[in-house]
């Protein structure tokens, strides 16, 4: 993977636009429709069971968010038509190893839908990559955080996921990893408060979709393209922040500007990333 592959894979979604649907909760699904207005993309959150395959039929890429846990069979639904059509499908296994009932969900849809990609903190992809109970609710236990000390095991762990479903593994921390179980990225922009307002896990999940949908026969590079897209985007709403003294819902509204007004040679130029050698 090459600088130039950012800054092609943000032209891709902007030329599209490429039409996401979201399958995802209703805590989150007005900021994910306004991220990928931003990004350049177009959103439609369709989940009834009576029209997901139908409206999957016309879409670029499929996002399943088990925030919407209700949804589950709806995503079984659309996953598997989206398989057939040849149109990615991005997870995010929310809370994924928390309760019976999301531990069952996950195992269901990884063994019913073949996934492009699959996003999660460190606990969520520890819970699908070893089968184990555990996390903090929908944050990040604080013994998987991911440091410079335990890096290496957290590669491996995103390795062997990646390698079990054949999907991109992004895992999301203060070091972004992303390997398809070959070769691994790691990102280091963002910022810590995109831990405080809710959603922003969601809203990445959503842009995946986006440059996923974009660019299908790429997913390494697209999926490393829309995480840095959202940590760049964070660094400037953080600067603001910091210079207008404001709180985290102004950063909310500065994150989606931030999105909008981003350029492929600030996502190209901007990104801090390394192919990981270990």
């Amino acid at each position: 993977m090459e600088r130039a592959d950012f800054a092609s894979c943000l032209r891709a979604v902007r030329e599209g636009p490429p039409l996401v649907q979201c399958i995802t909760n209703f805590v989150t699904v007005n900021d994910c429709a306004n991220i990928l207005l931003a990004v350049g993309g177009s959103p439609t959150m369709a989940h009834d069971l009576r029209e997901v395959e139908e409206t999957v039929a016309g879409v670029r890429a499929l996002v399943c968010n088990l925030g919407a846990i209700g949804d589950v069979e709806a995503m079984l639904l659309s996953g598997k038509k989206a398989n057939e059509l040849g149109i990615p499908v991005i997870l995010d296994p929310v809370a994924a190893g928390v309760t019976t009932l999301r531990r069952e969900a996950c195992a269901s849809l990884l063994k019913e839908v073949r996934f492009t990609v699959i996003r999660g903190n460190a606990s969520e992809i520890r819970a699908l990559a070893l089968h184990e109970a555990g996390g903090s609710g929908v944050d990040v236990a604080a013994g998987d955080a991911v440091t410079e000390d335990t890096l290496p095991a957290a590669v491996e762990l995103c390795r062997t996921l990646a390698n079990k479903t054949g999907a991109v593994v992004a895992l999301s921390g203060a070091v972004d990893i992303l390997t398809d179980g070959t070769e691994t990225v790691l990102l280091r922009n963002g910022c810590a408060t995109m831990s405080r307002i809710t959603g922003s896990g969601c809203m990445l999940t959503a842009l995946l979709g986006a440059f996923c949908g974009a660019n299908p026969e790429r997913p390494l590079p697209a999926a490393a393209a829309a995480v840095a897209a959202m940590d760049l985007a964070g660094e400037r709403a953080e600067a603001l922040r910091l210079q207008k003294g404001t709180g985290n819902a102004t950063f909310r509204t500065d994150l989606i500007d931030a999105m909008f007004n981003l350029t492929e040679e600030e996502l190209s130029q901007g990104v801090h990333y390394e192919i990981y050698q270990g």
